[in-house]
């Protein structure tokens, strides 16, 4: 996060939460982003079970992830911030609801659960959003916050690996998923009832960014479409390239649990690096990544190939801040810049839909070079025209 909530300094902007509030905002947070984590792992499970096609698996994660990033940005202008409780449970209960419908659909129905399914936990992410703004040190809560949400996932995925997908398919994985939303309900009683209002200068400037933070937006959406335009596909590139099913959980796993490490990097040296040179050396090792990956290497270095992607993700992501930042510091540009970075969460997986087949996914990564070479040029414009902009 890198928007400063008014009056935060010193304290919480309105009562601050009690620690059970606080625990139970980041259960149900962690919950709301819990389909981006598992996503591989169910929706290439369902392509083997002939549920969904290739191109059909970009399109459901687009689907859901659209459909959040929406709920994420609509919920609190539609709903406001009282009334939080009942939101919770409602979402946690939705979620337990449309899991359960996906076991019973297929193709387009299936698409059309999941898209159901991203409202709910969009609004959800919405709600844990809303407490890291007010908090005193937002970077830090947001910090806490996608700590906490990958070692779940990772957890989650261990688990649906290890106990779940083998002896009762991927029924039992979405299963799994509609016992978290009833837990979700659950924590859902003991979230804050209300937040504060939070000072609007939106007035300020117009509200909006200059052409360079536009520029720095475009450079946040290209980097998370290419990341995700892979990482929906990673259990089809694993099977693509003779890994077992077992061994394609793995590589997620394995991914997750770098991803960890990413972000606990970024976050120590966070102040340290400059973001240009991280950025740009981060993007050289992730396209490195995806030319190996397209070379379907054996096991141990598929697996390196995932850890390595998994570590680069969360461990430049951050720095895109800065980037925005940099850009235009007024921050406008940076306040927008998780809403573009969503977008390209969604916008990579459909456009990679266009570009496989059944049997042939390394489209997907022809595409994300691709990306991540107009993202290097955006960032090498940005950081060689900002002396003549001032």
């Amino acid at each position: 996060m890198t928007v400063d909530a008014a009056g935060a300094v010193g304290g919480w902007v309105g009562p601050p939460p009690r620690p059970a509030e606080r625990c139970a905002t980041l259960f149900v947070g962690v919950a709301g982003l819990m389909f981006a984590g598992v996503g591989p792992l169910l929706l290439g499970a369902l392509e083997a079970a002939h549920r969904l096609s290739a191109a059909q698996i970009g399109l459901a994660g687009t689907a859901e992830l659209l459909a959040m990033g929406l709920a994420a940005g609509l919920t609190g202008p539609l709903l406001g911030v009282v009334r939080l409780r009942p939101l919770a449970v409602t979402c946690g209960l939705l979620m337990a609801i449309l899991n359960l419908a996906t076991i019973t659909a297929s193709g387009g129905w299936l698409i059309l659960l999941r898209a159901l399914n991203g409202l709910p936990s969009g609004s959800l992410v919405w709600l844990m959003t809303g407490m890291i703004v007010r908090a005193p040190h937002p970077e830090r809560w947001a910090g806490l916050y996608l700590t906490l949400q990958t070692l779940a996932q990772l957890a989650m995925v261990a688990v649906l690996t290890a106990f779940v997908l083998a002896p009762f398919g991927v029924d039992g994985g979405f299963s799994a998923l509609a016992m978290l939303g009833g837990a979700t309900a659950l924590s859902g009683l003991a979230v804050p009832s209300s937040y504060a209002p939070l000072r609007d200068d939106s007035k300020t400037h117009g509200g909006w960014p200059g052409a360079r933070g536009w520029w720095a937006l475009a450079a946040g959406f290209c980097m998370l479409a290419f990341i995700l335009a892979v990482w929906m596909y990673l259990a089809p590139l694993a099977r693509q390239a003779g890994l077992s099913e077992e061994l394609a959980g793995t590589a997620i796993a394995i991914s997750l649990g770098a991803q960890v490490l990413g972000g606990a990097a970024a976050t120590l040296l966070a102040g340290r690096l400059a973001w240009f040179a991280t950025l740009i050396l981060s993007i050289a090792g992730l396209v490195g990544v995806m030319v190996l990956l397209a070379w379907q290497p054996g096991p141990l270095a598929f697996l390196a190939c995932v850890a390595g992607f998994g570590f680069l993700w969360l461990f430049s992501t951050p720095f895109l801040a800065a980037l925005a930042i940099d850009a235009d510091p007024s921050r406008r540009a940076a306040a927008l810049g998780s809403g573009a970075q969503l977008l390209g969460c969604s916008g990579g997986p459909l456009l990679a839909s266009l570009v496989v087949r059944d049997g042939e996914v390394r489209g997907s990564l022809v595409l994300g070079v691709a990306l991540a070479l107009l993202c290097t040029v955006i960032v090498i414009g940005l950081r060689f025209t900002a002396r003549r902009s001032r």
